[in-house]
């Protein structure tokens, strides 16, 4: 497809979060704290309350927007976690970065609707879910009946298939069934604000995900604003022979075609790399 040629829908966004009105019409960022001792590339890194609130300053330092929380890891052979063990791993982090950064946005990366409630009694402004509500079925519920944003991501219906299952055909036209399906079970549930993540690093091939940057306009046809997670992702380090710390210019260089593409979020370790990317975007 020739995305030269085509003109998205509108890209004019915002989404409420409880009240505050965030625009996103123009790129954004959303920097990763993973309270995980297992996670792929910074496993143990912020495990401790003191280390994850130095993070969390460092990264709104840098210029994030959001932070995004996850207390479970999802790399490929990682443990699964109950929504217990994910509020114990989180603690009282949630409302501390609240109390220390009162203007942080904060998401909240799970897919237990348990762990949305507890979320959400300590401050949480949206819910990032892996799993577009199919490993808990009181998720989407439950997000509706708090009013927060929701973070749709493309991904298989089994957790134990989530990365082995690779899917035939036109990646771009089995994302668009999937959203559609989705986002009318979420729009039913009355969730109103609703961002799409095709899922990179989650059942795709090397090829796919390439095709996925490429043709990122054709995803909801703009109709609904993307968040693109491919920071430290397995399709860009390992074709070049690399670790995921070794990948800085190649990222910086898809994330430029990713935001001419019509990212609106970019989900990231690196915020200050991020943030020059989106500098020279908008020069």
């Amino acid at each position: 497809m020739d995305t030269a040629k085509f003109t998205p829908g509108r890209n004019n966004f915002s989404i409420n979060c409880l009240g505050r009105l965030v625009d996103i019409s123009s790129p954004k960022i959303m920097g990763i704290l993973n309270v995980t001792p297992d996670s792929f590339s910074d496993g143990g890194q912020f495990s401790t309350t003191e280390k994850a609130l130095q993070r969390v300053e460092t990264m709104l330092k840098e210029g994030a927007d959001f932070i995004d929380i996850g207390a479970q890891s999802t790399r490929p052979g990682a443990q699964l976690l109950s929504s217990k063990q994910e509020i114990e791993r989180l603690g009282s982090l949630i409302r501390l970065i609240k109390k220390e950064f009162p203007e942080s946005i904060i998401s909240l990366d799970t897919f237990y609707a348990e762990t949305v409630h507890f979320g959400f009694n300590e401050g949480i402004d949206i819910v990032n879910d892996i799993s577009g509500g199919m490993y808990d079925s009181l998720l989407v519920t439950t997000v509706a009946g708090m009013g927060l944003p929701y973070i749709l991501m493309h991904v298989h219906e089994s957790y134990k298939e989530m990365h082995r299952q690779k899917i035939d055909g036109d990646i771009i036209l089995k994302l668009n069934q999937y959203f559609s399906e989705k986002i009318a079970a979420l729009r039913s549930a009355g969730i109103k604000d609703i961002m799409v993540d095709p899922g990179f690093g989650f059942g795709k091939t090397v090829e796919q995900q390439h095709q996925m940057i490429r043709e990122l306009p054709y995803i909801t046809f703009g109709r609904y604003p993307v968040l693109a997670g491919i920071s430290r992702k397995s399709f860009i380090y390992k074709p070049l022979g690399k670790s995921p710390l070794e990948i800085g210019e190649e990222t910086r260089i898809l994330h430029g075609e990713l935001l001419r593409n019509g990212a609106k979020i970019l989900r990231v370790h690196d915020v200050a790399a991020a943030k020059d990317a989106i500098r020279e975007f908008l020069a």
